[in-house]
């Protein structure tokens, strides 16, 4: 009784961390009607501490409920089968890391990272470029929007800027470190997937305008998780 009860307590925990993760920061895309938010951040934490079963749960569950809290109703189904994938993809993952092949990782974490800045500079300098709007919608409400000027030339940096995170782990600690940017990372182009499919096919809305949009969130969630994990993980052992 008292391990399902400790079970319970944990997808209580991570599940509102995830939803809470999602809605602290709301940036609407006009394009697709969806939104960047930070939720993945605590999708991969959980991931990472806690493994698939609760990473599933509690990434499907939390980024529901934070659609259906921000007003995104629309989203809420999809959303709840394509985070909960998310989540147990990565936890399947990052518990499979092969006893060799640290260079091979490397390259292949390299290879998956250069691609990513590929995607995002193709698509950015695509759809853009010179006057963009986003509008930033606070969990309490009252959106306010902002006009950018963007350069084609801008996005180098950009793209640049958003993988350099990833590219540092792998260059600092190959092998482990490398199998997790892969493990996150395929786990974010599974996101960026299905929600790719969900907004061609089923919102029919431009669903490319979202795909750097969503190849940033997984991006910037491994860089914020895979730091948050190793400090979560040296505080334990020394507890």
């Amino acid at each position: 009784m008292q391990r399902y009860s400790i079970i319970v307590a944990k997808l209580a925990v991570f599940t509102s961390l995830v939803a809470v993760a999602t809605m602290v920061l709301s940036i609407y895309v006009p394009a697709t009607r969806g939104y960047f938010n930070l939720g993945e951040t605590m999708i991969y934490f959980t991931a990472l501490t806690m493994g698939a079963g609760i990473a599933a749960f509690a990434g499907g569950v939390g980024s529901m409920l934070a659609d259906l809290a921000l007003g995104y109703y629309y989203y809420a189904p999809a959303t709840l089968l394509i985070k909960a994938a998310e989540g147990a993809l990565v936890g399947y993952l990052i518990k499979k890391v092969p006893k060799k092949g640290g260079w091979q990782l490397a390259v292949a974490s390299y290879t998956l990272v250069a691609g990513y800045f590929v995607l995002i500079l193709l698509i950015g300098i695509t759809l853009f470029v010179g006057e963009v709007e986003v509008s930033i919608l606070p969990v309490g409400g009252g959106a306010q929007s902002f006009i950018f000027t963007i350069m084609p030339y801008s996005w180098i940096g950009l793209a640049a800027a958003a993988v350099a995170t990833p590219i540092y782990f792998i260059v600092k600690e190959k092998g482990y470190e490398g199998w997790l940017i892969l493990s996150l990372l395929l786990g974010g182009l599974l996101m960026v997937s299905g929600y790719f499919v969900y907004e061609q096919f089923f919102l029919g809305v431009y669903a490319l305008a979202e795909i750097p949009v969503n190849l940033g969130q997984s991006i910037i969630g491994t860089a914020i998780a895979i730091p948050l994990y190793k400090a979560f993980r040296k505080l334990y052992r020394t507890a």
